[in-house]
């Protein structure tokens, strides 16, 4: 794709100088958000000093065909984290634009204050010591609350959520590092911007998308308004208040609006002009938020007489600038997800000689995840296979930033594929599946729902499955063998195919043994647990790497480490035997005693009574050896596996200590 094209901008030849005279180096905290990523792509076609940081920013769908090099992992809530990070670039013109709050689904209060307030603290403190020329930070509209009619900068804020009090608390902070402590920064009350990067869920990425379809979205009430600002003339109001407000009225806080109320019912009209849409549209399906007030439209004096900003881009204007955009960028978006739920489920897929299943074990995964309301990651393990299933994960990854990809050094067997991958799995759960296709991605919602009605543990149960009817006989006979040996409640017909809480997954993970069998770990471990009944089809391609001797090993790797009843067993065996020795030496001695001439008769016998206890002791032995085998392993302390590859974000790490340091990165920081 061309990024002039994703990234273009209605700026005059005046904004471009004005973008150059900005002081180098330039930081942009929350580079991930769309206002971010808008600042920091339009910033970059005009110098190359622009910097943006966020906890995982070329994890983000806007930045994953970004060059990496301007791009910083930082939490800015991470005291010591900033401060080395700030130290090292030494920034002169900072854009804060980070936020945690905005959407419905970031609704976790001590989030948003620890995000909004405390991190725009961090940053405050650490700049002090250090010295900026400009520090502009991304305010809200929200900050006036119920008095959001046209207010004036210094009207009273009567904040009604929790986002709008974090927002309230870092402009006072801004006022109180400007006014009192001299520090050139100010705070932009940013109204509704809008453009093309904006989240898939927001208002007018769904009015444009659904528009070209020539339809209407759902729309709340019709009275319902808005202050609409264009996102090339908001990036105008960052550099504008940053060469002139934070020097002659550091503390301040300005308006950044058109001062034109837009109601829902404005919106439809204009959206019906430039798509031409037939129907009429119907007002009220959606419910309200909580803090969506009529009449809420700014005044925007104060930033025309403080920094000379005024808005240029109608409304009309926008609209076809961002539907023009979503028509180009199309390609790109079909692989953005909406997330309305704050919790991320980590896919783990076990792969060897799969090459063939694996695309379309991804498509498949993409088409459901895109039905539901989390988003997610894929992580595919090659368990060193022979085929080229690591070129086809590489190919994935490289289109698709939700996509890692690990390698072995050689085959450890499925078990350690998924430890493995769990190991380096951020979501709030886990769900194992087989990469041949047998385990079906359809199947996933149902696993989703009942973990979001309290189950810990959700695994799938084979009602049925397509094989040989005496492998189909085999797999019964083992699931019930195996209930009845261990020493807990297997449930009968579930193999890996499940999904599993993170605080589940985190106890898993403590286990040190090496000859791990999971689904008797996922037993044991407890917590609430279910299943789902499924169907299990025969692999899409080739042949099944289990063979029926395999399938045995796979009983007693099951049996062996979870049950020490074949140990009672043999010595219930010997109790037994022993008695029917002392009772037929009792026979014999008496025989001998009274019926002397027929004593020593019986050789067949005598025999036949050798050749069972041999056998018997052998099988014995046999038993013990098994557990001796498991002790020995266990002893040995090897590890469970070894990475010979990590696949991230297009890039191949082949090192020890770069494979390290990527999966540190990716467990510390999450995308935003």
């Amino acid at each position: 794709m061309n990024n002039e094209i994703l990234y273009s901008d209605t700026w005059t030849t005046q904004d471009q100088q004005e973008i150059r005279r900005l002081h180098g180096p330039i930081l942009i905290v929350g580079v991930s958000g769309f206002i971010g990523a808008n600042l920091y792509f339009g910033l970059s076609k005009y110098r190359d000093d622009v910097y943006g940081c966020s906890r995982n920013p070329k994890r983000n769908w806007r930045l994953s065909e970004a060059p990496g090099r301007n791009l910083i992992s930082l939490d800015i809530t991470n005291h010591e984290q900033l401060k080395f990070a700030l130290n090292k670039l030494r920034p002169r013109t900072i854009f804060n634009v980070s936020a945690y709050g905005g959407y419905a689904r970031q609704s976790d209060s001590d989030t948003i204050h620890k995000v909004n307030y405390l991190g725009t603290n961090n940053i405050l403190r650490v700049l002090s010591e250090l010295g900026c020329d400009a520090f502009v930070h991304s305010g809200s509209q929200s900050e006036y609350g119920l008095n959001c009619t046209a207010p004036n900068e210094d009207d009273e804020l009567i904040p009604n959520s929790d986002y709008a009090v974090s927002k309230v608390g870092a402009d006072y902070l801004i006022k109180f590092y400007g006014r009192i402590l001299n520090f050139p920064c100010v705070n932009l009350r940013l109204y509704s911007v809008y453009g093309p990067w904006e989240e898939r869920d927001r208002l007018i990425s769904t009015l444009v998308l659904n528009g070209l379809l020539g339809k209407y979205p759902n729309l709340a009430d019709k009275t319902i308004s808005r202050d609409f600002v264009y996102i090339d003339d908001c990036i105008m109001a960052f550099v504008k208040s940053a060469l002139t407000a934070c020097k002659n009225s550091p503390g301040s806080s300005i308006n950044i609006a058109t001062g034109i109320k837009t109601t829902l019912e404005d919106v439809a009209k204009t959206a019906k002009k430039v798509f031409s849409i037939k129907a009429d549209a119907v007002f009220g399906v959606m419910h309200n938020r909580k803090w969506d007030l009529s009449n809420w439209y700014g005044n925007p004096d104060l930033a025309e007489k403080l920094i000379g900003w005024k808005y240029r881009t109608s409304f009309e204007a926008g609209l076809i600038l961002t539907a023009k955009w979503e028509q180009e960028a199309s390609e790109k978006l079909r692989y953005v997800v909406i997330p309305k739920s704050a919790r991320k489920i980590s896919m783990v897929i076990a792969c060897y000689k799969d090459s063939q299943s694996i695309p379309v074990i991804y498509n498949r995964l993409v088409q459901t995840f895109a039905k539901i309301d989390n988003e997610y990651e894929i992580i595919f393990v090659n368990d060193s296979s022979p085929e080229n299933d690591e070129q086809i994960i590489e190919s994935l990854c490289s289109s698709d930033i939700r996509v890692i990809g690990i390698s072995h050094s050689r085959n450890f067997g499925s078990q350690s594929a998924f430890v493995s991958g769990m190991e380096i799995a951020t979501g709030d759960a886990v769900i194992l599946m087989d990469g041949d296709g047998q385990d079906s991605p359809e199947v996933i919602p149902e696993f989703i729902d009942k973990w979001n009605e309290g189950y810990d543990i959700v695994y799938g149960e084979r009602k049925k499955r397509e094989a040989p009817i005496y492998m189909r006989i085999f797999y019964k006979l083992f699931y019930r063998v195996f209930r009845q040996l261990s020493d807990i409640r297997i449930p009968v017909d579930a193999g890996d195919f499940s999904l599993i809480d993170r605080k589940a997954v985190e106890y898993l993970l403590e286990f040190t043994e090496k000859d791990i069998f999971l689904r008797g770990l996922r037993a044991w471990i407890g917590f609430k647990q279910i299943g789902v009944p499924y169907n299990r089809p025969e692999r899409l391609f080739g042949k099944s790497t289990n063979s029926f001797f395999r399938n045995i090993w796979w009983a007693k790797k099951g049996i062996f480490s979870f049950s020490i009843k074949p140990l009672q067993y043999i010595q219930s065996i010997g109790l037994v035997i022993s008695f029917i020795a002392f009772v037929l030496s009792v026979f014999y001695i008496t025989s001998y005693l009274l019926v002397r001439p027929t004593a020593g008769k019986g050789t067949t016998t005598i025999i036949l009574i050798c050749l069972g206890l041999g056998g018997i002791q052998l099988v014995s032995m046999s038993i013990l050896g098994d557990y001796i085998g498991k002790i020995t392993e266990e002893v040995k302390n090897r590890p469970k596996f070894i990475r010979n590859k990590i696949l991230f974000n297009g890039r191949v790490f082949d090192k020890q200590k770069e494979i390290a340091e990527i999966i540190k990165e990716i467990k510390t920081n999450q995308p935003q």
